[in-house]
């Protein structure tokens, strides 16, 4: 599993997700991948009043913020 981390520059939110997602303890590492949507009108569109935004490439599966540490081990599992 690999994750697509939607986010944006200046963005508190982001960096409160960023945080949570660090610090949630899992068996093993998680590729990550973060994408600022402002590089892509069509990611501004899509994801612009829902980053940041979680999205799985094996599932297709997305978690919008604001979400829980709980909500993401759920997501990740």
């Amino acid at each position: 599993m690999e994750l697509i981390f939607y986010t944006t520059s200046n963005c508190h939110l982001c960096e409160v997700a960023e945080a949570l997602l660090v610090n949630t303890p899992m068996p093993e590492p998680i590729p990550v991948d973060a994408i600022d949507i402002a590089q892509s009108e069509k990611l501004v569109e899509r994801y612009g009043t829902r980053i940041p935004v979680l999205h799985r490439s094996d599932t297709g599966e997305e978690l919008d913020w604001p979400f829980t540490r709980d909500q993401l081990i759920n997501f990740l599992q």
